[in-house]
């Protein structure tokens, strides 16, 4: 016999992450949370500072007091607590240069103290992708490395420091996104490894994960036919039931990334992947990246309460899900009680440790007779700008130009897309050093183009690299492994020879 119809929305509620948009919570969401929401997500729209986002969070508990409230927080280059300024601590990848598990478990910590004393309880990371293809379009530098060992030691590392500071880890792309060309917000991505190679490779790091204690799995939007020839992992039994659950034997509880990317909402819909998801064995349902609005929330919760009804979906299954969220918002008080009360330390959005991290992985390649650094004055930075990765906002900032003006004043910098760059990018360099700042060269053919031409007209000029340095080029080349403000920092001062104590 199937529960009354308000208990059913209840528990739909209860497995739902919305976002909304605003910095304050809107009455819609104040009055779900009335009513059964268990969870919400915040995006970079809903952070001004911490002192806000602290007032943000401590008014939805005043709704639900055990609510669970996520983040998408990598650190490095996707960050939303420091959208505004960019992420004062080094990403997975350059933390992965370093190989230091203890530093990694270090940065971790921080970032979750951080977080914890701004109400949140959950965050989406760290992201446990092998990035075995340099050509992968949206994973790069939010990896640890393309090694599987090193990327398992470092993920379980960073989930211990996370949750030591009172914040929830999530691991994901479950079962792994690194070996693909396509971004799943845009398609379907098709992993053709088979069982003995995803064994080796891309399962080691949730397999760390899952021995570290990790509270929470977020599955990847990704056709893996080794799994499942049919279903995408987010909508696979087999794959969140089967491997996730009684293989891994992971307990906590599977988050879908975001259920209005294209990968599945684009062959389902939003309703339709809901519900496969919530079938398959995932237990939330992260939404409002793109669909912020009540109006979306009622859609998904109506179509789980009418999937009960019409017995597509087990009831027993919702309940499941609904307790596991119940659990981790348990587990979340519990972590919080036991957090230590800090005073002084530095300011949010300063992390020494993150910024003594960023200089640590940076990396550089000189030709023999090219001219030492630091440069010798103040220089020209010429900044190739990429397409934007859609998992990094829009409104982040990055570069060197800024930063080493800081260091050296009347240092200039002129940025370029693809279609405004010039036949000689060093142009208006007037007789200074040049710096070309690329992310990700490899992989742009017109960057490549640019940088070429560049270094013809001035082949003393420092390429520094914020992506993956996968191509070295020119006399002296400097790798930052992150396009974040800690790593722009450090960079900078290796090139003016300025090192500065704090932020």
């Amino acid at each position: 016999m199937s529960a009354p119809i308000g208990n059913l929305a209840a528990l739909a509620a209860a497995v739902l992450q919305p976002g909304f948009v605003g910095t304050v919570p809107p009455p819609w969401i104040c009055r779900w949370l009335g009513e059964g929401l268990g969870s919400v997500v915040l995006f970079a729209r809903n952070v001004v500072d911490h002192e806000q986002v602290a007032a943000l969070t401590a008014a939805l508990r005043a709704e639900r007091p055990d609510v669970v409230v996520a983040i998408d927080e990598e650190a490095g280059d996707v960050t939303r607590i420091e959208s505004v300024r960019g992420s004062s601590r080094p990403g997975n990848f350059a933390l992965g240069v370093i190989d230091d598990p203890t530093l990694t478990e270090e940065v971790a910590r921080d970032l979750g103290a951080e977080l914890a004393a701004c109400g949140i309880t959950l965050d989406y990371a760290p992201d446990a992708d092998v990035n075995s293809n340099p050509d992968n379009p949206v994973i790069g530098v939010r990896a640890f490395g393309a090694d599987p060992a090193l990327v398992a030691r470092h993920t379980a590392a960073w989930v211990r420091g996370l949750q030591a500071g009172g914040v929830a880890a999530c691991a994901k792309h479950f079962p792994g996104h690194g070996d693909t060309r396509v971004d799943s917000h845009h398609d379907l991505p098709r992993i053709t490894a088979d069982r003995a190679r995803l064994d080796a490779v891309e399962l080691a790091p949730f397999r760390a994960a899952v021995a570290a204690g990790v509270q929470a799995v977020m599955t990847g939007h990704l056709l893996v036919p080794a799994l499942d020839p049919a279903l995408p992992a987010t909508l696979s039994e087999p794959v969140l039931g089967g491997l996730l659950r009684e293989e891994l034997g992971f307990g906590g509880v599977v988050v879908t990334d975001a259920v209005e990317m294209r990968a599945v909402a684009g062959r389902y819909g939003l309703a339709g992947a809901t519900v496969r998801a919530l079938a398959a064995g995932a237990d939330a349902i992260c939404v409002g990246g793109e669909h912020a609005d009540e109006e979306t929330a009622r859609h998904l919760r109506d179509a789980v309460v009418a999937a009960v009804v019409s017995g597509d979906l087990p009831e027993e299954r919702l309940a499941e899900a609904a307790k596991r969220v119940g659990e981790l918002a348990a587990w979340s008080a519990a972590a919080r009680a036991d957090l230590r009360p800090t005073r002084g330390g530095p300011p949010a959005g300063a992390s020494a440790v993150g910024l003594a991290a960023a200089r640590r992985a940076i990396r550089v390649t000189t030709a023999p007779g090219a001219p030492p650094l630091p440069l010798p004055g103040p220089a020209h930075v010429v900044e190739f700008e990429p397409p934007r990765n859609i998992a990094i906002g829009a409104e982040t900032p990055w570069g060197i130009g800024e930063p080493l003006a800081a260091l050296l004043p009347a240092t200039t910098c002129v940025r370029y897309a693809r279609s405004g760059v010039p036949a000689d990018p060093t142009a208006g360099a007037a007789g200074r050093p040049v710096v070309l700042v690329v992310r990700d060269l490899h992989r742009h053919d017109w960057m490549r183009a640019a940088v070429v031409r560049a270094l013809a007209a001035r082949p003393d000029a420092v390429v520094v690299e914020l992506g993956v340095p996968e191509l070295v080029v020119g006399a002296r080349h400097v790798a930052t492994h992150g396009a974040t403000r800690a790593g722009a920092r450090a960079a900078a001062e290796l090139l003016s020879g300025t090192v500065r104590a704090g932020w």
